[in-house]
């Protein structure tokens, strides 16, 4: 072998040697003294000498036979040269397999429509239409809304950006509903009697009036949550009804105390005060804009809630009240098609006629519930089922699409006359106008399966004549509060404002993805009190993650070797990734999927611990892909905001978002300063010292959202934490050691108890322990041990064998007391 520029191999001399041995032994002999590996490439020579020999030399000719494997590595696969004598052909790569591999899970949905997990498929590529049921905006959102409106963000985040769907998202604002045009009309005729300034005489004779036909709807309610709330409701009024009715009888009381109880009783009876006033007045309310203010008020709290719980907005959102003549345009054609008919200026539709036709079927989600006349009248609303309006149907099962206006309600124009949208056909015309004869996934709460989403089925498949109007059906669970079912008509309901003011949104997104979206939450103190806890735990993990992240190290000294241990939870890093990823494919499970994030953290705090036992740094960039995978996880679901790549924002709202990166350094110095204070203060045993340290430690920091974690043979850990949980960190630390020292104080106080109630024991003489009993003893022996019960008999035997026990043991008390007095103790 030879580089340019060397002499050519000489293998002339190998042509005279006919007997192969002898020819591997020249070639040895010759190798042997020349270079033929490192840096060198086949010659002509080498293939020619190569040629000439039969097969691999034995191995005691060592250079013979590296020679002749490297060149037969080496060899050119082009080359058709072969020796007269080889048996062998040229090397070619041998065959290659792909792997087996595995199943890849596929994402599956819980489709109302069909009550199981089906495969979700898109109907165009990639792209997702979703349409999600908005609020009714006559009142303060609430936790219901809450558990539909969080539930859905998180699903949706988690198919754009978790399985990356393009994800188009539209969601309605319902602002024309019997429920608001009843409220606004109620709100408005209660401002206008307030303002009137009655008097305290003539607001008790009003409540008294409109009690009466409160208690005979009181006394009609069968339901049995209803029927409570209004009892409640009455009792308020009656308690507050005494005190007014006993003054203004008397006419003893001054009438500033009349004011203030005529006061007490308005605000008490309110809502049946204005349901009277509407039911006399209501009809003389024909302001349009008395309709609209009301829910454009609400529908901006509603905007203000979602913010505050991180809750992204809709792609696009539509009102009702923008879409009506899309709307009238959407009944027509239904009646067009034959499935709505005209009824004294209303139109409904034609369920029977749908029904019958062999392309459409009604109630596709809850087939059993037809006929049911209380549901379906809660879906036409209160002021839609007075018996005329019921008798202008067909069939009781048939739906209003366009109802005739009545005096005191909103009214538009329309081919049958002044009138406004039903509730169903709403949501129909307005997804239909935004995302077309079909869409993806359609959401909603439980309790809208029937009739709401039934009959958005029926009519849009109806205007659209197809039997796919929606893909997926997804229902959100009910919210209970504490176990008991949450509803604004029964105001049993918390707002938004009143939980995010107890809790954070993160933790409220917590305590949801701690339960399946489909299921019943319960939202409990038991609940949230989960949710804080696992915040508490994830954050401790990123706390000291990021602790270590800081130590200083060189750009190659981040790149530490795996051992056993590093290898083992990697491993397990890799298996809860998968078992996270199977969780979120069925049916978006992220309770599951917390669970193996818990899980994950729990290793990984473990493997620290072990690190950290053994004075042994753990490995950086490992335990950094642990933590930035929770972060992006966690930052999926809804449940971080910011750009931090590890762990929860620092600070509250408004803050520095690099807050952490700008105090830092300044924190590090400032605690190895301490630490410096703290060693001196040991070896010179100056304890003032020492106390200031744990002062700034404990007091001090704190106080800035500081916290300041002292390790025996490490670097005291430095961790910016919400000041608000380190203050409370402190208030629980604080308790604990008060108990601790309240249980030692009782400890002590009892054993004390227990050793002067030993010694008064004792001090007493053993032929004088029995004396005193003489319930029990009516004679004694010459030692005063006794011989007699109180009746006279004589003891028994295994009586007597127990009292002597009991005599001897106090026998050796009381030599032990003689003993400690002449010690002098």
């Amino acid at each position: 072998m030879a580089s340019t520029g060397d002499i050519a191999f000489d293998y002339g001399f190998l042509l005279r040697i006919s007997e192969d041995a002898r020819r591997v032994e020249a070639l040895n002999e010759y190798l042997s003294s020349r270079s033929y590996l490192a840096g060198y490439g086949p010659s002509q020579a080498d293939a020619e000498a190569f040629a000439l020999l039969c097969g691999p030399p034995p191995e005691l000719h060592v250079h013979a036979l590296r020679w002749y494997k490297h060149i037969a590595a080496l060899k050119p696969q082009t080359n058709d040269q072969t020796s007269e004598c080889s048996t062998k052909g040229k090397r070619v790569q041998p065959p290659w397999s792909p792997p087996q591999g595995t199943d890849i899970s596929k994402l599956r949905l819980y489709n109302s429509l069909t009550r199981t997990k089906e495969v979700f498929v898109p109907q165009k590529g990639n792209r997702v239409l979703w349409y999600c049921c908005g609020p009714t905006v006559y009142d303060a959102s609430h936790m219901g809304h809450a558990r539909s409106y969080i539930s859905f963000d998180i699903l949706r985040r988690i198919l754009k950006n978790y399985f990356k769907y393009d994800v188009f998202y539209c969601m309605n604002i319902t602002d024309i509903d019997d429920k608001i045009i009843k409220r606004a009309r109620q709100n408005y005729l209660l401002e206008q009697y307030i303002e009137k300034k009655p008097s305290a005489s003539q607001i008790l004779q009003d409540v008294l009036a409109a009690r009466t036909p409160f208690k005979a709807k009181l006394a009609e309610t069968t339901d049995p949550d209803k029927k409570q709330m209004l009892e409640r409701l009455d009792a308020a009024v009656d308690t507050a009804l005494g005190p007014l009715q006993m003054a203004v009888q008397s006419n003893a009381a001054g009438h500033s105390l009349q004011d203030h109880d005529a006061q007490v009783l308005l605000e008490e009876a309110k809502d049946l005060l204005s349901e009277w006033l509407d039911y006399q007045f209501g009809s003389q309310v024909t302001e349009n804009s008395i309709f609209s203010l009301l829910p454009k008020y609400w529908e901006g709290e509603y905007h203000k809630d979602m913010e505050a719980l991180n809750v992204l907005p809709a792609d696009v959102l539509t009102r009702v009240s923008e879409y009506v003549p899309e709307i009238v345009a959407f009944v027509k054609k239904i009646v067009d098609n034959g499935y709505g008919y005209e009824s004294n200026g209303s139109v409904y539709f034609d369920t029977a006629k749908f029904d019958a036709c062999p392309a459409h079927s009604y109630a596709k989600l809850v087939p059993e519930a037809v006929g049911d006349q209380k549901a379906l009248q809660e879906g036409e609303g209160d002021l839609s089922i007075s018996a005329d309006r019921l008798s202008e149907k067909r069939s009781q099962n048939d739906f209003a699409l366009w109802k005739a206006s009545k005096p005191g309600e909103p009214s538009w124009d329309s081919p049958w006359g002044k009138g406004r949208p039903g509730w169903h056909i709403e949501c129909s015309a307005m997804a239909g106008s935004i995302l077309g004869e079909s869409m993806d996934i359609h959401g909603g709460g439980f309790d809208l399966r029937f009739p709401h989403h039934d009959n958005e089925l029926a009519q849009s498949e109806a205007y659209f004549e197809n039997d796919h109007w929606v893909r997926y059906f997804l229902h959100t669970g009910h919210l209970t509060i504490a176990g008991c079912k949450m509803s604004k008509s029964l105001k049993n309901f918390i707002t938004i404002k009143d939980a995010l003011a107890k809790h954070t949104a993160r933790q409220l997104r917590l305590a949801f993805l701690m339960h399946t979206w489909k299921d019943t939450l319960d939202y409990s103190n038991n609940t949230m009190e989960s949710a804080i806890q696992y915040e508490k735990f994830i954050n401790e993990f990123f706390l000291n993650v990021k602790d270590i992240l800081r130590s200083p190290t060189d750009i190659t000294g981040q790149f530490e070797k795996w051992e056993a241990e590093e290898i083992e939870l990697n491993k397990s890093f890799y298996e809860k990734k998968t078992s996270v990823h199977e969780a979120l494919c069925d049916n978006i499970d992220t309770r599951s999927a917390l669970e193996e994030m818990r899980a994950l953290v729990g290793q990984s705090n473990t493997y620290m611990a072990a690190r950290r036992s053994a004075k042994l740094p753990p490995n950086r960039m490992l335990l950094e892909s642990i933590a930035l995978y929770l972060t992006n996880m966690l930052k999926t679901f809804g449940a971080i905001e910011g750009t931090e790549p590890i762990g929860f924002p620092v600070g509250g709202n408004g803050q520095n978002a690099d807050l952490e990166s700008t105090v830092m350094p300044y924190l590090s110095v400032l605690s190895d300063f301490r630490e410096d204070i703290r060693k001196i203060s040991r070896e010179k045993k100056v304890t003032e010292l020492l106390k200031l340290c744990d002062e700034l430690r404990d007091d001090t920091l704190p106080e800035l959202g500081v916290r300041l974690e002292d390790r025996d043979g490490l670097p005291t850990s430095v961790k910016l934490v919400d000041k608000e949980t380190l203050l409370k960190e402190r208030e629980e630390k604080k308790k604990m050691e008060d108990e601790k020292k309240k249980k030692k104080e009782e400890a002590a106080r009892k054993k004390q108890e227990q050793e002067m109630a030993k010694l008064a024991k004792m001090k007493v003489k053993p032929n004088e322990m029995f004396r005193s009993e003489t319930d029990k003893y009516s004679s004694f022996d010459e030692t005063g041990f006794p011989t007699h019960d109180a009746e006279g008999k004589e003891l028994s035997k295994g009586l007597t064998k127990k009292l002597r026990k009991l005599y001897e043991a106090q026998e050796k008390l009381y030599n032990e007391y003689l003993q400690l007095t002449q010690n002098g103790s």
